[in-house]
């Protein structure tokens, strides 16, 4: 045979044989799918509330996105957040598979550290689209999840799920024939990742039984302050947004109440645990001075009024009194 048609012949095999060593991408995406979307889940319910935001709520708001209102309570139900957990899964799995299943010419055969450094920028560019694209056009068109949910925590959910991204650089193997290289560098990423999901849910066990990280401000007074003023504006909120679960008349109306009560019982949760972790003491109330002062802070008579009022009338009494209510984020 001829020297060179010999060559061809043994690099033809032997590009047969890495291809019979490799799991289809398609294959490899969906297994890297399962693992970065379940690392991300972890990471969200292990860290929401040390960035205080309540795990319940979100997953059900992320719930609304495919079953609308029938997702929203006062408090969040296990099948909401059982449902907006699925969600979030399916979601980051899809990503997975585009990533390395559709894009898989370009993406298949990188190395480990490359497809980190590609996979961060990509956790923007999903995260932007699902909220400025997918789900307020399409298919499942739900303000309430853009209100309820900012840009910068699908980013994180994203972000937890893209650095998981290098481990297909292992995937894409049959057993025993990864080369070393990507399994000494997938090894350390599983260890680190794991080490991480043991750190945030010490921390998370700790913080749910009242030690939280310690207090790092700079201004006591001023942290106490804050803590105290806003559980009090957020129990006024809670009292009026319960008058409107009970009593509006308009379904979504009804609903975006009850999404306001169960947001804001869970922030008042968090600010009440870490003022007990970082202070010590039982939280005090707010002077009937404070409150005069606090702005968008309605007075009893101006909440009477939203309670008393006719049934006809309380739609549009509710908002106007949400409205200022509200207020306070502007001017405060």
């Amino acid at each position: 045979m001829h020297p060179a048609i010999s060559l061809q012949h043994t690099g033809e095999s032997t590009s047969l044989l890495s291809i019979r060593r490799r799991h289809s991408r398609w294959i490899a995406a969906a297994a890297l799918g399962l693992i970065s979307s379940s690392f991300s889940t972890i990471v969200s319910q292990l860290f929401a509330t040390r960035i205080g935001r309540d795990a319940a709520v979100d997953w059900m708001t992320v719930a609304a996105i495919p079953a609308r209102d029938w997702a929203i309570s006062a408090e969040p139900s296990w099948s909401a957040i059982l449902t907006g957990i699925a969600f979030h899964q399916w979601a980051d799995f899809s990503w997975a598979l585009v990533f390395f299943g559709v894009l898989g010419r370009w993406t298949a055969d990188l190395r480990p550290l490359t497809i980190l450094l590609l996979a961060l920028p990509w956790a923007v560019f999903s995260s932007a689209m699902e909220w400025f694209v997918l789900v307020p056009l399409f298919p499942f068109w739900q303000p309430l999840f853009t209100l309820q949910q900012p840009y910068w925590i699908g980013l994180l959910v994203h972000g937890s799920s893209a650095v998981m991204y290098p481990l297909f650089a292992r995937l894409r193997w049959m057993p025993g024939n990864a080369p070393e290289r990507d399994l000494r560098f997938t090894n350390a990423w599983i260890t680190g990742a794991m080490a991480m999901v043991a750190v945030l849910g010490t921390i998370a066990l700790l913080g749910s039984i009242g030690f939280e990280l310690p207090w790092t401000g700079r201004d006591r007074n001023a942290d106490q302050a804050y803590l105290r003023h806003m559980t009090t504006h957020h129990t006024q909120g809670i009292e009026l947004a319960q008058s409107g679960a009970e009593r509006a008349r308009d379904p979504h109306l009804r609903k975006l109440a009850m999404l306001m009560v169960a947001s804001q019982t869970g922030e008042n949760r968090i600010f009440e645990t870490w003022w007990l972790s970082w202070f010590d003491t039982d939280m005090p109330d707010c002077s009937t001075e404070e409150r005069a002062a606090m702005p968008g802070f309605l007075t009893p008579n101006e909440m009477r009024q939203v309670k008393t009022a006719p049934a006809d009338q309380f739609d549009a009494l509710f908002v106007a009194a949400m409205s200022k209510h509200h207020r306070r984020g502007q001017d405060g």
